[in-house]
């Protein structure tokens, strides 16, 4: 019976002693610390590494960013349908961080979403934002913003159509309101776009009644300074009528053409340049041609205009460690 009762406290000993070996460590010299192996606040130290991976790739550590403008004249079905189009656009829009379109013909939204489907099929992550009325009545073309969502952030409740009820605008332009992702909210770069399409028949009546919707969006009460007028303006930057006599609103472009069939520049960005000191100073018309080794044709399929583009820093000021100050 002894030897009985001696078996058996062998063998709880030696299963304790596994059990503790398996699931505890023994830590510290001066005092002796129990805790369960792979301790980790919960998460074993592979998940922990995981996470923490997963954390650092989402968040962004670029310092600038792209603002592009692009008149695809039109963006519509048929273009999108012919896959070696669809893919040369795909490739354009993937160089910019904000994208205002111009001329999307479309009864509603739905081409938008192929179209960022074809996107993120590569493993990007692009949404789009168009005003609430679009879709709900039948229209011949409207605009829309295009943005990576890994570096860019939109307030959709600022996202709308200029009220434009003495009809001066052919096509009241779209704007919206814009955050960077990465660095600490008070830090990051803020800013207002108007995107615009001027027909140019009207270009210098149209540009004639900008520098309101300009006044009017900067000073809508929400505090934002950085706004910026981007798009076709159907006018050159020789030409900017009474939106150009606004004091200090400078174009990010000058003296190369936008336009294939034109030596004129009439896709551009504009801004006040006391305000958006975020500006580098870097921006620039991207040749379809060149850049995708295109006949004129080929690059017709695409579109007549160029993007036109420029580069901000993603900090509010243009610096790291700069707190925004509400203007209020």
């Amino acid at each position: 019976m002894s030897r009985f009762l001696y078996l058996l406290v062998l063998i709880a000993a030696v299963g304790g002693g596994w059990y503790f070996y398996r699931h505890y460590e023994i830590t510290g010299l001066e005092s002796v610390d129990f805790k369960p192996r792979g301790a980790n606040g919960g998460r074993s130290p592979s998940a922990g590494a995981a996470n923490a991976k997963s954390a650092k790739q989402a968040k962004p550590h670029r310092t600038t960013i792209r603002i592009a403008t692009f008149n695809f004249n039109p963006l519509d079905h048929v273009k999108l349908s012919k896959r070696h189009v669809a893919a040369r656009m795909v490739e354009t829009i993937c160089r910019f961080d904000v994208l205002a379109v111009q001329n999307i013909q479309a009864p509603n939204a739905g081409l938008l979403i192929g179209l960022v489907e074809q996107i993120n099929s590569g493993g990007r992550r692009y949404d789009f934002a168009v005003a609430a009325d679009v879709g709900r009545e039948p229209v011949e073309q409207f605009a829309a913003f295009l943005f990576d969502t890994a570096m860019i952030q939109v307030d959709r409740s600022t996202v709308y159509h200029v009220q434009d009820p003495g009809g001066l605008l052919l096509r009241p332009p779209l704007v919206g309101s814009f955050r960077v992702q990465g660095p600490e909210p008070a830090e990051a770069f803020t800013f207002t776009l108007i995107n615009v399409h001027n027909e140019a028949a009207r270009a210098i009546s149209e540009l004639d009644v900008l520098d309101d919707v300009f006044r009017s969006v900067r000073d809508d009460g929400r505090g934002e300074d950085d706004v910026i007028v981007l798009g076709d303006l159907g006018a050159d930057e020789q030409n900017p009528g009474q939106l150009g006599q606004i004091h200090y609103i400078t174009c990010a472009v000058s003296g190369v053409p936008s336009c294939l069939r034109s030596s004129r520049l009439v896709d551009n960005l504009l801004f006040d340049r006391r305000a958006t000191s975020e500006f580098t100073g870097r921006s620039g018309v991207m040749d379809l041609m060149g850049e995708f080794n295109l006949p004129i044709q080929g690059v017709l399929e695409i579109s007549d205009h160029f993007p036109v583009w420029a580069e901000f820093s993603v900090y509010e000021g243009g610096q790291a460690g700069h707190v925004a100050v509400d203007p209020r």
